[in-house]
């Protein structure tokens, strides 16, 4: 089992006026990783749930943004479930918290370390016994990272945009769709990739994707099959996909259904990969990956906190 040390930073943590909950800042250590995040505790006399919200791929933060996107997507569903009496926790995995001159750690990651860091948040609060519920959230990767370390001590799961295939058939059907050309390129490094090997040489255009230095990461991704690692739960499971995701389909989300032995599957209109209510095109969609005061839709949050209070 993994020791966790965890300490609450000194943080302004005073209830606002008319806020119903406290904020406050909570660094949780698992021995090889620190992991910083922020904690909502709603102010009640009675234990209340707690959502813990795990960001999706790359270095995304807590909040859902990152170097390229500025979108607040993960805070807005934070706030949104403190102001239903739900408390949570989102945290920045220990990639994004490494410093420039840390890149060998970066360098060093694999797939088992977000489960890990997963795993020791989860462990740290069922220590702490101050939530009624323990929940796990995961946001695009962080759905498959959020159901295999949800296994065991999990109360329920919420997978919100996950994917429901392995990360190479991913990989290439986004690929087929933005630059055809590379297809069949890209699916001959993925064939390497998924027996272990490494690729040395690669069209320049496909740098970003397959630097030498993320291929031993997907190769540790590409492992794992959403519809496996679903099946093992045997606790309540919500499936949360939007109609307007451009990066996850609703048949993935359908598939993860499919596989699940006690879930349910929500498909909301007009909601994209960040939660945001698109009816527009393409471009609109896009534009708001960094337009970080558009909320998220209530129908999204409302489903959530529905699915949390009606956990016995």
């Amino acid at each position: 089992m993994i020791r966790v040390l965890a300490y609450i930073l000194l943080f302004i943590s005073a209830s606002v006026f008319g806020q119903n909950y406290m904020e406050n800042e909570l660094t949780i250590n698992s021995g090889k990783s620190t992991l910083n995040g922020t904690l909502l505790t709603v102010n009640s006399k009675s234990k209340t749930p707690l959502v813990i919200i795990i960001p999706g791929s790359g270095p995304t933060d807590r909040n859902g943004n990152s170097f390229a996107t500025n979108n607040n997507s993960l805070k807005f569903l934070a706030k949104a479930l403190a102001e239903k009496n739900i408390s949570s926790y989102r945290y920045d995995k220990s990639v994004v918290s490494n410093k420039k001159e840390e890149i060998n750690k970066v360098n060093s990651l694999r797939f088992e370390h977000l489960i890990n860091e997963t795993k020791a948040v989860l462990q740290y609060f069922k220590n702490e016994n101050k939530f009624s519920n323990v929940i796990v959230a995961g946001h695009s990767q962080g759905s498959l990272v959020g159901m295999i370390a949800s296994a065991i001590n999990a109360d329920a799961f919420i997978s919100l945009a996950g994917a429901g295939r392995t990360i190479d058939k991913i990989i290439l059907e986004q690929i087929a769709k933005q630059a055809p050309n590379l297809e069949d390129e890209t699916s001959r490094i993925l064939e390497k990739l998924k027996k272990g090997k490494t690729v040395n040489e690669y069209n320049i255009m496909l740098s970003a994707l397959f630097n030498k230095s993320v291929q031993p990461f997907l190769v540790s991704w590409i492992k794992y099959n959403p519809i496996i690692e679903i099946e093992k739960l045997n606790i309540p499971v919500l499936i949360v996909n939007g109609s307007n995701d451009i990066q996850i389909s609703i048949k993935d989300a359908e598939l993860l259904h499919k596989s699940a032995k006690n879930s349910k599957l929500e498909v909301i209109e007009h909601m994209n990969h960040i939660f945001k209510e698109i009816k527009g095109d393409l471009s609109e969609n896009m534009k708001s990956y960094n337009n970080p005061e558009l909320p998220i839709m209530t129908d999204f949050s409302n489903i959530i906190t529905t699915f949390v209070n009606d956990l016995k």
